[in-house]
């Protein structure tokens, strides 16, 4: 037992021999800049950080907020994810353990009678009780590295729940949009399907007083049942969006409608976004964050297998009472101990070991490139999302103007058809395209929105900086 107390002081020692290698950070080759042009009211300035971990806060939108928070909180995903990060937790702690002696109580009664053939065959009982321990020396720091491992994974679990949590935040925010855009798309259908009626009127009328054609009259209905025919469409697509909202919020298909279905402008906060430099976004990124703590824990893996070629110090005691009968136990003699040490290598094992090495080496490499793409694939998200910004703002403006010019030119084709100086299908021409040009700025408009919603996504916004956990306290 004396060996078993010198424990953690030879754990000190012997800590300096550790095995395989030590994990360094890899460098990201991130540019210096942007390559994509920033849009109107972005900056290549440092981002604020407790805006963007809270972006939707900029729409000013009630619900929108409520139905994030909601679903940060109760959604699926999220959930799985924190039990994760709980399982995460619990094998580091239990890799943590193996620092430490293992130490048992034990109490025994045993009774036995012998052959009268070979000796006594008076029955005899045997009574014990005490505590065993073992502990095994880290030697090549093989738990050192299964420490270092499992801290890791730990760690790249809480980054992977931080990942859910701003893909979840994004991805309610778009269905909301395409909600309320679905939502503009309808009220502009059913205001055109009025305007639209009463030119098929007027013009059944017009024709049946030999001023139209049939041909007229039957291409105003035509253009009145196509308008009308659009709009189960966007009935069914709105229906669509509520459910995935409700399900994203672990609530039932349905249960959301009440709270959504009331007549609210499509959101869009004013842009004046610091999108930073390439490494500050990758910094914020949850997703890269997992990659680079898998890409730890693979590292000390390696040695963890390569300690295990090496020889192992196993110490082993016993301290405890030993008598013939229970009230014995309290006798001054009844104590009893014994400790013993263990020294093992091994000779040969057809190659496992080696090739447990050479596993874990291998496994570190697919980590080191999926690492790597993560970093490409999150600096494509960003452009891209950059780009798309700057092409809706202008495509929305353009919109904008074409709506106004459509609303315009309907209203002076009515007047002049009614005054009999165009045409019907100057007229028809004019309707039409007030009707699409409404709904495609009702289309860029969310889009619009969309694209800052991708943007906040790609620069990593959507979870709140929290200080990091200590690593599991062990003697080493």
């Amino acid at each position: 037992m004396g060996a078993l107390a010198m424990a953690p002081a030879l754990a000190t020692l012997l800590a300096a021999c550790t095995v395989g290698p030590d994990y360094v950070a890899p460098e990201t080759a991130a540019p210096a800049a942007w390559q994509t042009p920033l849009g109107e009211g972005l900056s290549a300035g440092a981002n604020d950080a407790a805006s963007l971990a809270r972006w939707w806060a900029q729409f000013g939108d009630t619900t929108l907020a409520a139905l994030i928070e909601h679903a940060l909180a109760a959604n699926t995903d999220v959930r799985q994810a924190r039990a994760r990060l709980r399982e995460a937790r619990a094998l580091r702690a239990q890799a943590a353990a193996d620092w430490y002696p293992g130490v048992n109580a034990a109490a025994s009664h045993s009774r036995s009678r012998g052959s009268g053939s070979y000796g006594s065959s008076r029955a005899s009982s045997f009574y014990q009780a005490g505590f065993d321990a073992m502990w095994e020396a880290d030697l090549f720091g093989g738990v050192r590295r299964a420490n270092e491992a499992a801290q890791a994974d730990m760690e790249a679990s809480a980054a992977s729940l931080r990942d859910v949590q701003v893909t979840l935040a994004a991805e309610v925010a778009l269905e909301y949009i395409n909600v309320r855009a679905l939502q503009e798309r309808l009220r502009i259908a059913r205001r055109n399907l009025e305007t639209l009626s009463d030119t098929a009127q007027l013009t059944a009328w017009r024709a049946s007083a030999g001023l139209d054609s049939a041909l007229d009259a039957e291409q105003a209905r035509a253009n009145l049942e196509q308008t009308r025919a659009e709009v189960p469409v966007l009935e069914t697509s709105l229906g669509e969006a509520l459910n995935r909202i409700a399900v994203l919020l672990a609530r039932a298909p349905g249960t959301l409608d009440a709270q959504i279905t009331g007549a609210a402008p499509i959101p869009a906060p004013p842009v004046r976004l610091a999108v930073g430099i390439p490494a500050e976004a990758l910094r914020e990124r949850p997703d890269v964050r997992v990659a680079e703590r898998n890409l730890a824990a693979a590292t000390a893996r390696i040695g963890a297998a390569e300690a295990a070629r090496y020889p192992s110090l196993s110490l082993s005691g016993t301290l405890g009472l030993q008598s013939n009968t229970a009230s014995g136990l309290d006798a001054s003699d009844a104590d009893a101990w014994s400790w013993a040490g263990q020294l093992a290598a091994p000779l040969f094992d057809g190659g496992r070991l080696r090739q447990q090495v050479e596993i874990r080496s291998a496994q570190q490499e697919q980590a080191l490139a999926a690492y790597e793409a993560t970093v490409l694939g999150a600096l494509e998200e960003t452009e891209n999302a950059l780009a798309a910004f700057a092409g809706t703002q202008r495509q929305q403006a353009a919109l904008g103007a074409a709506v106004e010019a459509a609303r315009n030119a309907a209203m002076f084709a009515r007047v002049q058809y009614e005054s009999g100086l165009i045409d019907f299908a100057t007229l028809l021409v004019a309707e039409r395209t007030q009707l699409v040009t409404e709904s495609s700025l009702a289309v860029a408009s969310a889009e619009r929105a969309g694209a800052i919603v991708r943007l906040y996504k790609a620069l990593g916004g959507g979870w709140i900086h929290e200080p990091p956990e200590p690593p599991q306290t062990s003697t080493r």
